[in-house]
């Protein structure tokens, strides 16, 4: 696809947006920060990163990266790369995806049935946090973009809520890359089913005008939207305040700061980021942000107006 050269910034933001949120909150996870914190990407935390290391949430990003090609996703690929990755024995990992693919399916219709088959608390934030990169190789198709993040996140969270929040990402980030606005969110729920529409809705209000305090429990996957939404909305989308109000909100803070840059970074670009940030980026599979540049170009097939 043809992109203008700030599209190609705001396509390559998309991840390296997701892998600053991601590195920045490493090591704050399960913390809440004071007012005079001061915020800064220095790694430790519950699993000891080093300084600029992301987690499992970009880690995982990759991984979907890895089946995505213009106008393509190969779900077979993404569930061997996350097996693969799961032998790797990765620090860090939530209890959804470890009960998956604990059970080291490599097809994608075993790992889904794996998932269908989980009872309980179903709906973590755990595809929430690694769908960005969905919306890059769907750049061209609304419609194969909502249905392709809905089918991997299935791949390891069988549940309703969990899908809908990774389509209207995907959506959102998709029309960011490619107008620099965040006007998707609510485009998407204004075409949505109106089921959709009328759960949706009045959560994105009270992110809009509440505190973390509205929607605590950022493990599950509708609180962590939340947070990155009024993260997100209160930041006025400056993308290093976006990522530090996550981190502030507290708990899951890599993963909400993970959800919140991949679409901030759609919408203002890579360029936005600190680059004493980008600079520290890596991590899985021995990454850097170098990388994630040239896995944005692979999978959107770049060439520039």
């Amino acid at each position: 696809m043809r992109l203008s050269e700030q599209q190609l910034d705001r396509a390559t933001g998309v991840l390296v947006g997701t892998a600053a949120g991601d590195a920045l909150g490493a090591g704050y996870e399960f913390t809440y920060p004071s007012a005079d914190t001061r915020i800064l990407m220095k790694g430790g935390g519950t699993f000891d990163w080093a300084p600029g290391e992301w987690t499992d949430d970009t880690s995982m990003a990759l991984c979907v990266a890895e089946g995505l090609s213009a106008s393509h996703a190969d779900l077979d690929a993404i569930a061997a790369a996350f097996a693969r990755w799961y032998d790797s024995n990765p620090p860090d990992i939530g209890n959804q995806t470890r009960a998956v693919l604990s059970a080291r399916s490599t097809t994608a219709q075993a790992m889904a049935a794996r998932a269908a088959g989980l009872s309980g608390r179903t709906g973590g934030n755990g595809s929430l946090m690694r769908t960005a990169p969905v919306a890059l190789a769907f750049l061209d198709d609304a419609a194969a973009c909502v249905d392709a993040a809905g089918a991997i996140s299935d791949l390891t969270h069988h549940d309703e809520r969990a899908r809908e929040a990774c389509r209207l990402w995907g959506f959102a980030i998709r029309h960011a890359v490619l107008t620099g606005t965040l006007d998707g969110v609510r485009l998407y729920l204004s075409e949505a089913e109106a089921s959709t529409n009328n759960y949706w809705s009045p959560l994105l209000d009270i992110a809009e005008t509440g505190t973390p305090a509205d929607f605590p429990k950022n493990g599950w996957v509708v609180h962590a939207l939340q947070t990155a939404w009024w993260a997100i909305t209160t930041a006025e989308g400056d993308v290093p305040t976006t990522l530090e109000y996550c981190v502030r909100a507290g708990n899951d803070t890599d993963t909400t700061a993970a959800i919140a840059g991949g679409l901030v970074g759609a919408c203002h670009g890579a360029s936005a980021v600190p680059n004493e940030w980008v600079e520290m980026l890596h991590g899985y599979p021995d990454a850097t942000a170098a990388d994630l540049s040239v896995v944005t170009r692979r999978i959107i097939g770049a060439t520039t107006t």
